[in-house]
């Protein structure tokens, strides 16, 4: 498969059948239980690890691909015919895969490399990867398509509702949101993604009006809002969820995706979230 082809990492929470019809390659990163190491997405898909996450008792840790990791992947597609890669990744301050990525890149003399950081995770690079294989197959190179992924990326905006911080504490992914650490038995932290880091958005008294918050938000983007996603980690009240965005916005199936092992790791059981592009 030749042309411009596009690769991201398994914290895209791309579901495997949007990815195979754009031809996305993914290079996936490590979920580790105790003594026990997963890649996400191959060796261990969310189903399963959601499962393991509710019966194991030791809390998950996670780890970015090496660079070998994504050298071999530069390299399948070169030996494919690639005449060029655009690399799209998790936000750099939550993990080294992007400069993993980077590294990788720079071994590649034959066809152009372009890393993008988008600054996201989840499906805020999920779908910033799927518009690369847009762009790519409309006959885009890679240096306009690294320069759109990254006009987009202040426009991409992620916001959820979890549990517990226990699990973000842990791994050290926290940002701004520590300050909600010594109320969280009272409260329903609502989070999102600011510059690349975790942050605190509101504390409300209970789900119900910590979702209820997060659809407001969608309501006044509303009207700019180009594309919408569904984020769940097997939340009990998805259904609830989507029903409550229908006033707002349309949400289709396909536009419900999983929560993985990685995001899955940080985040804990139950959480869920809504990511959307907007036109300004």
């Amino acid at each position: 498969m030749g042309g411009v082809r596009i690769v991201t990492d398994s914290a895209a929470d791309l579901p495997p059948e949007i990815a195979a019809a754009h031809g996305i390659e993914i290079v996936p990163l490590s979920v580790r239980f105790g003594s026990e190491s997963y890649l996400s997405g191959v060796e261990l898909g969310s189903d399963d690890f959601w499962k393991k996450l509710r019966s194991s008792q030791d809390a998950p840790s996670t780890a970015a691909p090496s660079a070998g990791d994504f050298q071999s992947a530069y390299e399948r597609l070169v030996n494919a015919g690639a005449t060029g890669i655009v690399s799209v990744h998790l936000s750099s301050k939550l993990s080294a895969t992007f400069q993993s990525a980077e590294v990788a890149a720079k071994q590649v003399g034959s066809i152009p490399v372009e890393c993008v950081d988008t600054l996201a995770v989840s499906a805020g690079a999920g779908l910033m990867a799927v518009h690369a294989a847009e762009r790519a197959a409309a006959g885009a190179d890679t240096a306009e398509i690294a320069r759109e992924l990254n006009d987009m990326r202040p426009r991409v905006h992620l916001y959820g509702v979890i549990d517990t911080l226990e699990y973000l504490r842990r791994g050290g992914r926290i940002g701004g949101a520590a300050a909600l650490l010594g109320t969280m038995l009272k409260v329903k932290p609502v989070i999102g993604l600011e510059n690349g880091v975790v942050e605190p958005v509101d504390r409300v008294r209970t789900r119900a009006k910590a979702l209820e918050h997060v659809v407001g938000i969608v309501r006044q983007h509303a009207d700019r809002i180009q594309r919408l996603v569904v984020v769940s980690g097997e939340a009990p009240d998805t259904d609830q969820f989507v029903s409550m965005l229908s006033g707002v916005v349309q949400v289709t199936p396909k536009d419900i995706w999983p929560f993985g092992p990685i995001v899955g790791a940080h985040a804990g059981p139950g959480v869920i979230g809504v990511c959307f592009i907007t036109t300004s």
